[in-house]
C-alpha cells in the first residue's frame, strides 16, 4: 500500500484528496507555489515543499520540481488531482521513471485519449456515435479556415490537447473565423503548450452527459453511473448532477456501456470520464477526461463510494473494490460550484482576501472547500473555491436543499457567483430538467439579477452598520444624543448599486421607528417603520420591523457592510452623513485592467488608428482571457505593457487620443 502520496496540485482536490489519504493512514506532502505559501492545502498536509515562483509554468506544472519535491520528501506515489500536469502523458511516464506510482492511468492510455483528434478516430472505430469535422494534421490558419468552410456553420474550436473548455471557440458566421482561430490557438499554446486545433460540428443546444468508469489492473472494468454537466457558462462546468435525469433507459444503458467499451480499448486504469452531447435522441462522444472530474463527489453521494481511496487501492496494484452488479445508485445529488468571479460584471475573476468565509452545513450536505477565512485567492490559478454537495431521494428535492444551503453561504472580501447558482437551481427549466449547454448563454442575465434592498432589508443594515457592542438592546440604546422626554435619533447613510439613501432610527415618547429619506440632509421621509425587540450579536441581528419578525447575517469590514436575507446578499457602503460629499464618477475609458494577470497579447502599436470597440490588449487572468477595447475612435499613444508581461490590478495598459495632437 502507499505510505507518502505527494499531492501535485492545490486548493480544494488537494485537501480533498489528503482527507481520503490521513483516513487511509497515508502521510500527505503537499507542493505549493509562492501565490500559496499560507494556502489552506499547505497547512492541512503532514508536510509541505516549495516548487517554484507563482506562475504556474514556473511551480505546478514544472515536471522536474514536483519530482525534485517527491525524491526530497521520499513520497512512494504521485496524485495529480485535476487540472495541471493530471493529463499529461509526459509526467505519468516520468513519474513511472523515477520509480514513483502515479495514481491515475498510464502514461500510453493518457496518450490515447489525450489529442482530440486520435480519440476521435479510435471511438469511431469501435462504432459510438462522433460528431463530423476536422481532425487532420494539416494546421496552417488558412487550411483550418478551409476546412470550416467544408464542414459548415455554426462549427466549434478546440484545442486538440486540450481539456475543461478552455480555449473553445463557438464560430457562427464567417466574420468570427479567423479571430477565433487565432485566439483559440494562442490560449491552446498558453494553456497546453500545443496549438493544435479541431473543428467539430456545433450543436447549438444539447446536453452534456459522463459516465464514471473505473478499471483496474487486472481486467476489471466497471462504471459507476452516469451525470448531466449541462449548467455550462463558456464551455465552463457549475452545475453537476448524478444520475443524468430524463435518459430513456435503453439509451442509458447504451451510453454506460460505450464509456466501458471505449475503457476497455485503451487498456485503462484508474478513474475516468468518457463525456458525451445528447441531442435529444443520439448521444456524440466528447472526449475522455483521464483523470478524477470536479464532479466526482455526486458519484460518491449516490454510489457511498469514496472514489479517491478506489484511485489509491487501484493504484497500489488492488483489484477493483466491487463488480458491476454491486454497484448500487440510490437517489439524486447536485454539485454546484461556488468561484471567485462577478456575475454582476459578467463574470469577471476576483482576486484577495476572504474576510468571511462561511460554508453551509446540515443532513444531506457536502462541502469540499478549498479556502477558509483569512486566505488569499490568487489571482493567477482558476477561481474555484469550493464545492457544495446535496443529496436526496429525489432530484427536486435536492436541488431545493442545495439552493438553500447557497443561501447560507457566506462569502465575503472577494466577490462570488453563490447566490447567482441558487437562482439557477430555482429556476422552472432547470427543476423540469429542460435545460441544454446553451442555458447560460440564452438566459443568463435572468440570474445575475441585483438583489434590490427592500424597507425592511435597509432597517436592517442601519441597525447592524451601528454595531453597539452586541447582544440585545431596546429602543432606548439605538440613539446617539439620549435625553429623557427628547427623541433620541442616530442617522445611517447607506450606499449600494441602488444609489444612496439615509435611515433615521429614533425613540421617541415610548415608540421606536424608523424613517427612510433620501440621503441629502434635510430629505422627506418617504416611509416610517415601527421597531421593537432588537437583537444583535456574532454577526446576526434580528429586529420586529411593523409587527413581521426580521432575521439577517450581517459581516462589517471597515465601511463595508454584507446583509444576507433570505436568498439575497445585499453590499452597502456605510457613509458618514456629517462628512459625505456627493461626486460624479468619470469612466476611465476602459484602458486599465480590473484585476491582476499576463498580458497574452498586444493587438496594436504606438500611432495606429483604431475604431471604438477594436481589441487593443488582452490579459488573461485565472485561466480566462478579457480583452481591452478602445472606447472611442482614436490613436494608439503608448503601450506601456507586453506579451508575456504580469499587470498589476488598476494598472494602466496604454494610452489612447481622440485627435491627431495628443488631447486625450
Amino acid at each position: 500500500m502507499i505510505q507518502r502520496l505527494l499531492v501535485a496540485n492545490r486548493g480544494e482536490i488537494a485537501c480533498r484528496i489528503m482527507r481520503t489519504a490521513r483516513r487511509m493512514g497515508v502521510q500527505t506532502i503537499a507542493v505549493y507555489s509562492d501565490a500559496d505559501t499560507r494556502a489552506r492545502h499547505v497547512r492541512e498536509a503532514d508536510e509541505a515543499w516549495r516548487i517554484g515562483p507563482p506562475a504556474a509554468a514556473e511551480s505546478y506544472l514544472d515536471i522536474e520540481a514536483i519530482l525534485s519535491a517527491a525524491r526530497a520528501a521520499g513520497a512512494d506515489a504521485i496524485h495529480p488531482g485535476y487540472g495541471f500536469l493530471s493529463e499529461n502523458a509526459r509526467f505519468a511516464r516520468a513519474c513511472r521513471e523515477a520509480g514513483l506510482t502515479f495514481v491515475g492511468p498510464s502514461a500510453e492510455a493518457i496518450e490515447a485519449m489525450g489529442v482530440k483528434s486520435l480519440a476521435k478516430a479510435r471511438v469511431r472505430a469501435l462504432g459510438v456515435p462522433v460528431l463530423p469535422g476536422y481532425d487532420g494534421e494539416r494546421q496552417d490558419i488558412e487550411h483550418l479556415m478551409s476546412q470550416a468552410h467544408s464542414a459548415g456553420l455554426p462549427l466549434i474550436v478546440k484545442p486538440a490537447a486540450g481539456g475543461g473548455g478552455k480555449g473553445m471557440r463557438v464560430v457562427r458566421s464567417t466574420d468570427e473565423l479567423r479571430e477565433a482561430l487565432v485566439s483559440a490557438r494562442r490560449q491552446a499554446e498558453s494553456s497546453f503548450g500545443d496549438g493544435a486545433l479541431l473543428l467539430e460540428r456545433y450543436l447549438p443546444e444539447p446536453r452534456h452527459v459522463e459516465v464514471q468508469v473505473f478499471a483496474d489492473q487486472h481486467g476489471n472494468c466497471v462504471h459507476l453511473g452516469d451525470r448531466d454537466c449541462s449548467v455550462q457558462r463558456r464551455h465552463q462546468k457549475l452545475i453537476e448532477e448524478a444520475p443524468a435525469p430524463g435518459l430513456p433507459p435503453p439509451l442509458r444503458e447504451r451510453l454506460r456501456g460505450a464509456a466501458v467499451e471505449i475503457a476497455r480499448d485503451i487498456g485503462y486504469t484508474g478513474a475516468g470520464t468518457v463525456e458525451f452531447l445528447f441531442d435529444g435522441r443520439e448521444f456524440y462522444f466528447l472526449e475522455m477526461n483521464t483523470r478524477l472530474q470536479v464532479e466526482h463527489t455526486v458519484t460518491e453521494a449516490v454510489t457511498g463510494l469514496d472514489l479517491v481511496e478506489w484511485q489509491l487501492r487501484i493504484a497500489a496494484g488492488e483489484a477493483l473494490p466491487l463488480s458491476q452488479s454491486q454497484i448500487v445508485i440510490n437517489g439524486h445529488a447536485i454539485e454546484a460550484r461556488v468561484c471567485a468571479e462577478d456575475p454582476r460584471r459578467e463574470f469577471l475573476p476576483s482576486a484577495g482576501t476572504l474576510t468571511l468565509a462561511e460554508w453551509p452545513q446540515g443532513e444531506g450536505l457536502r462541502v469540499d472547500a478549498g479556502f477558509t477565512v483569512g486566505d488569499t485567492v490568487p489571482a493567477v490559478y482558476d477561481s474555484l473555491l469550493g464545492k457544495v454537495i446535496a443529496w436526496a431521494p429525489e432530484r427536486e428535492r435536492a436541488a431545493h436543499l442545495l439552493a438553500r444551503a447557497l443561501d447560507r453561504t457566506h462569502l465575503a472580501g472577494i466577490h462570488t457567483n453563490e447566490h447567482w447558482l441558487s437562482r439557477i437551481l430555482r429556476s422552472t427549466v432547470f427543476l423540469e430538467a429542460r435545460h441544454s449547454v446553451a442555458l447560460l448563454a440564452k438566459r443568463g442575465d435572468e440570474f445575475c439579477a441585483e438583489d434590490c434592498a427592500d424597507a425592511r432589508a435597509l432597517v436592517l443594515a442601519s441597525l447592524a452598520a451601528e454595531e453597539p457592542g452586541g447582544g440585545r438592546s431596546n429602543p432606548w440604546t439605538l440613539g446617539d444624543g439620549f435625553a429623557p422626554n427628547l427623541a433620541a435619533t442616530t442617522d445611517v447613510v447607506l450606499a449600494s448599486a441602488q444609489g444612496e439613501r439615509r435611515i433615521t432610527l429614533c425613540f421617541e415618547r415610548g415608540v421606536a421607528h424608523a424613517a427612510l429619506l433620501d440621503a441629502q440632509p434635510g430629505g422627506e421621509a418617504r416611509e416610517r417603520l415601527e421597531l421593537g425587540d432588537v437583537c444583535r450579536g456574532e454577526g446576526r441581528i434580528a429586529a420586529q420591523v411593523q409587527r413581521e419578525r426580521r432575521h439577517a447575517r450581517y459581516f462589517r469590514d471597515g465601511s463595508h457592510l454584507h446583509l444576507w436575507v433570505g436568498a439575497a446578499h445585499h453590499e452597502f457602503s456605510i457613509e458618514d452623513p456629517r462628512t459625505h460629499e456627493f461626486a460624479a464618477s468619470a469612466a476611465t475609458g476602459g484602458l486599465s485592467t480590473p484585476l491582476p494577470g499576463v498580458v497574452s497579447a498586444v493587438a496594436v502599436e504606438p500611432g495606429q488608428r483604431v475604431r471604438a470597440g477594436e481589441v487593443l490588449m488582452v490579459i488573461e487572468a485565472m485561466k480566462m482571457e478579457h480583452s481591452i477595447v478602445a472606447p472611442f475612435d482614436g490613436i494608439v499613444g503608448s503601450v506601456h505593457f507586453a506579451r508575456g508581461e504580469r499587470v498589476p490590478e488598476g494598472a494602466d495598459l496604454l494610452s489612447l487620443s481622440r485627435n491627431a495632437d495628443g488631447a486625450e
